[in-house]
């Protein structure tokens, strides 16, 4: 069966990273591996903003860390300023753990010490704005901040999503509604992917 995506993803540039723990067990056998963001909407099981926003927020945070160079798999601390629980910081979370390796207490444990995933990833971490990304070898550290303002919904959707959320929207309304919040996932990806409006990244750690 063949996934049926937005023809937009395919446009929207991928993250490659290596990975030091896949090379040592051999898949892939050179370490490098590649996302798409098709992977994260896999992970999320649909594609909103947020996960849109979680996307950028990573690959934007780890062009700062690691500039022309493979970003390290394994090798980068995620910390959020809220708790697990609170609004989308699970969601947002996932997708960066998925992508940089993070992991929180459920974690891998490592081979004799090293390739530890385990505490990467932590929640309600005080002087945060967004989410901090450090990385392991050098504590360099970036905080992205997420401004979804700068990407606006369309105005049709105020009408729409009280008839979607009651079950009350017919096939066409809902037909609306997806694509235009598909439109606003497509613009932040695509149209605004390099905006420091939308995704603002600041030093912490130098």
């Amino acid at each position: 069966i063949t996934m049926a995506f937005p023809e937009y993803f395919a446009a929207v540039k991928p993250l490659i990273v290596y990975d030091p723990l896949a090379k040592l067990l051999g898949a892939p056998e050179d370490g490098v591996i590649t996302y798409e963001f098709a992977d994260v909407v896999k992970l999320a099981g649909h594609a909103c903003p947020t996960v849109a926003g979680a996307w950028l927020l990573t690959v934007r945070g780890l062009q700062a860390l690691y500039g022309e160079e493979l970003p390290q798999r394994g090798q980068i601390a995620v910390n959020l300023p809220d708790h697990e629980n609170c609004g989308v910081s699970g969601v947002i979370a996932s997708v960066a753990g998925m992508l940089t390796g993070a992991a929180g207490e459920g974690g891998f444990k490592g081979l004799g010490g090293q390739h530890v995933r385990r505490g990467l990833l932590r929640f309600g971490i005080d002087g945060i704005l967004g989410i901090a990304f450090t990385r392991v070898d050098t504590q360099l550290t970036v905080d992205c901040r997420l401004n979804l303002q700068t990407v606006p919904g369309d105005p049709q959707m105020v009408r729409l999503i009280p008839a979607i959320i009651h079950g009350d929207a017919d096939p066409a309304d809902q037909q609306t509604f997806a694509t235009l919040w598909q439109a606003r996932v497509r613009a932040m990806l695509i149209d605004h992917a390099d905006d420091p409006a939308l995704v603002e990244v600041r030093y912490i750690k130098r």
